[in-house]
């Protein structure tokens, strides 16, 4: 039997809410699908938020062949099974139309099997549109990034969720009391699919679309922590905030839910290795080594020894002093780079290797261990790293 979610699932840009950022009119990927523009995109948002559902209204508006495949269950073959003889440079008997490739969670390919798709998205055998939950600028490799638009996705507003749910529940033909659509907005947070769901199982458990029913419905263990959903966003944030305000016995605590619930280890561990930057930084520069040492040691060992090794960095993270001296002041340094632009370079700490370079006037005036400013002359005496 067809799910709910797919059932109910838009079709058409009128019947899409949320995203108006995005599909709202003389927003980009609206403009797309109306002047038919054919080019490969990330989508990056949170679970639920109608990444899916535009990839496919996407290919539906350019009339492109769509091939969806899931990067946790995918690999080379199937993008060659997509590709077909194309992967050869040989034309395809009927190959006249756009083929749109859509991989659902591509932040779980592995560099070599986004290296072996890079070369047909560049010569133009494929357009692919991705979906990610995770930032891509860590997860997906650079070449194939820069030869992609990324577009984000939010999460949807209330209003939005209410409609949702209001129509899931119309196609159950079951009513739904305006206090337990208010509960299911709440516990979903943002994540469409999620909300669906639970729908779906109450009426299928219970009968009716009550709040207790709805309550019954997500005591089952697999909706308490979804990896995609609430809990996964909502665990990982009370995890950092723990350690940020140095609370060693809550951000343990946190770390035990999501690897009781079988969080992967080096999700974790990355965001460790951010922090240790952004939050200690100076305060306890080491705090950096114990958190790529963390890192290693979950890849090479795994769970469950691993766990040891991330509550050992999440208790030293947790105690070290606090400092985003550093953190604030590359940002600080990056407004001046985005308002000033390129500043020429003071010409004494410029490289000079050929005499030309020399004569004119590159290097002259360099001292070792020199006292005066480098910065361009337009940003003398700036002060980035401020004594706090």
């Amino acid at each position: 039997m067809e799910p709910l979610a797919s059932k109910i699932r838009p079709t058409s840009l009128e019947e899409f809410w949320g995203q108006e950022h995005l599909v709202g009119a003389g927003k980009p990927l609206r403009m797309a699908m109306d002047k038919k523009e054919l080019f490969s995109f990330i989508l990056w948002g949170p679970p639920g938020s109608g990444k899916t559902t535009l990839a496919r209204m996407y290919a539906n508006a350019l009339d492109a062949d769509f091939f969806e495949l899931s990067a946790v269950d995918s690999g080379k073959e199937d993008i060659k099974n997509v590709l077909g003889d194309n992967r050869r440079n040989k034309p395809t008997l009927g190959f006249d139309r756009p083929k749109i490739l859509f991989i659902d969670e591509i932040h779980r390919f592995n560099k070599a099997q986004q290296d072996f798709l890079l070369p047909f998205v560049e010569r133009g055998d494929v357009t692919l549109v991705g979906a990610t939950t995770e930032n891509p600028s860590f997860e997906i490799i650079s070449a194939l990034l820069s030869r992609s638009r990324v577009f984000v996705l939010q999460e949807l507003t209330e209003a939005d969720m209410g409609r949702i749910i209001d129509r899931a529940a119309k196609e159950l033909k079951a009513k739904i009391a305006k206090e337990a659509k208010e509960w299911l907005v709440q516990m979903a947070q943002g994540d469409a699919r999620q909300a669906i769901t639970v729908l779906e199982n109450a009426h299928k458990l219970y009968g009716k679309l009550s709040t207790d029913a709805l309550k019954e419905t997500i005591q089952s263990a697999h909706l308490r922590y979804d990896k995609k959903g609430e809990e996964h966003y909502n665990t990982i944030s009370a995890f950092i905030k723990s350690m940020r305000a140095s609370q060693g016995d809550a951000a343990l605590y946190y770390l035990a839910r999501m690897v009781e619930a079988g969080e992967d280890p080096l999700f974790i561990a990355r965001r460790m290795v951010v922090f240790a930057s952004e939050d200690i930084g100076l305060a306890q520069p080491t705090a950096l080594v114990v958190a790529n040492a963390v890192f290693e040691a979950c890849e090479k060992i795994g769970y469950p020894e691993c766990a040891i090794n991330l509550a050992h960095g999440v208790a030293y993270l947790a105690e070290s002093k606090k400092s985003r001296k550093s953190y604030d002041a590359y940002f600080a340094a990056v407004d001046d780079v985005k308002k000033l632009g390129s500043l020429p370079i003071p010409m004494r700490v410029r490289n000079a290797p050929t005499k030309l370079m020399k004569d004119i006037g590159y290097h002259k005036g360099y001292k070792l261990y020199d006292k005066e400013s480098y910065l361009p002359e337009k940003l003398k005496g700036k002060k980035y790293l401020k004594d706090k």
